[in-house]
C-alpha cells in the first residue's frame, strides 16, 4: 500500500473512533469562500505531517506558494507522528462536537479540572449518552453545551452507573485549555 493511501486510511479511521455520525457531511459541507458563486466542498490536505481541513478554493490559491514555504492551510485537525499514527488535535474539536455520537456533559465543578488536563471522574459527570463502549471516542461538553474537549471512554455507559465517584469515566486527550498551554506548537 502506498504511503498516501495508508495516511488516508489512517485519517479516515480516527474520526470513526470518535463515532462521527457522517464523515461525508464533513467533507461535503458547502464552502462559500472564493470568487466562484457556486459553493464548493472541503477536503483534507497533508503538509509537513499535519492534516488540514480546507476549502477547495483555498487549496487552489495555495498552489501559488511552494510547499516548503507553506506553514499552514485551513484548520489543522491532526498530525502524523514519526511512527505514522494519526493524532487529532484540539482544533478538530469543532467538527467532532458537531458530528459526534458519544457525548459526555460535565458538572460545573469538574470543568476546570478537565481543562487543566485531568481525566473525567464519575463524580463530575452530569449526563452521558447511551451505548458508549470502553475505548470509544467521546466529546466532552459543559452543561451549557459548550464543547470542552475530547477523550476515550474508560467505561461503558452501564458500568458508569455502578462506578464509585472517584472512578475514571473518560481518559483525557485534548481540551480547549491546550490553546493556552501549547500556543507555540499549534
Amino acid at each position: 500500500m502506498a504511503k498516501g493511501n495508508f495516511e488516508l486510511l489512517n485519517l479516515l479511521q480516527k474520526p470513526n473512533t470518535h463515532h462521527v455520525n457522517n464523515l461525508k457531511n464533513i467533507v461535503e459541507n458547502p464552502s462559500y469562500k472564493g470568487p466562484d458563486s457556486n459553493p464548493s466542498r472541503y477536503c483534507f490536505r497533508i503538509n509537513k505531517s499535519k492534516v488540514y481541513y480546507v476549502s477547495e478554493p483555498l487549496v487552489k490559491c495555495a498552489t501559488n506558494v511552494a510547499r516548503n514555504n507553506l506553514d499552514s492551510l485551513g484548520t489543522c485537525i491532526g498530525k502524523y507522528t514519526h511512527g505514522c499514527s494519526f493524532h487529532l488535535t484540539v482544533q478538530s474539536l469543532s467538527f467532532l462536537a458537531a458530528n459526534a455520537k458519544h457525548k459526555v456533559w460535565l458538572k460545573p465543578t469538574l470543568e476546570m479540572a478537565f481543562l487543566y488536563g485531568n481525566h473525567v471522574l464519575k463524580g463530575g459527570l452530569g449526563r452521558i449518552t447511551e451505548n458508549i463502549s470502553p475505548g470509544d471516542g467521546v466529546v466532552v461538553f459543559s452543561m451549557s453545551d459548550v464543547p470542552l474537549g475530547f477523550g476515550i471512554s474508560a467505561k461503558s455507559t452501564q458500568d458508569c452507573m455502578k462506578l464509585d465517584p472517584n472512578g475514571i469515566v473518560v481518559l483525557h486527550q485534548a481540551n480547549i485549555g491546550d490553546y493556552l498551554r501549547m500556543e507555540d506548537g499549534l
